[in-house]
């Protein structure tokens, strides 16, 4: 599943607030707020791709999220890395370490990080 950049946006204030209104997520969105009828359709196509579902309280529909954010964001780079290295994660770590401009510090924490995952598989 692929969201645009904007359901993207909505799908996050869904994830931190887990179940919201639509006066909810207007209320997070940064100023000049988006009309509540843009809101709307970005909902609708979240629903009708079933990355969110609602439930009817009276008139009112209460939004939350039907995919983990840790799925999505897992499968959403997983398809980052075959379109743009071609299925490399070794390219993808090496423009990552040499074109983010890390600090040597993040470096090290992700060194640290791959040196806890190779001690947990060689268990």
């Amino acid at each position: 599943m692929k969201l645009s950049q904007k359901e993207e946006e909505l799908m996050d204030i869904i994830w931190r607030l887990d179940a919201v209104y639509m006066k909810d997520i207007l209320d997070q969105l940064p100023e000049p707020k988006p009309a509540s009828t843009t809101i709307a359709t970005l909902l609708k196509r979240m629903i009708d791709k079933g990355a969110i579902g609602f439930n009817l309280n009276g008139n009112s529909r209460q939004y939350y999220s039907l995919i983990d954010k840790k799925e999505y964001s897992s499968s959403y780079l997983k398809n980052m890395i075959a379109t743009f290295f071609q299925g490399s994660s070794r390219r993808f770590a090496s423009f990552f370490t040499n074109d983010m401009s890390l600090s040597k510090e993040e470096l090290l924490e992700l060194r640290k990080m791959i040196d806890d995952k190779l001690e947990r598989s060689d268990s």
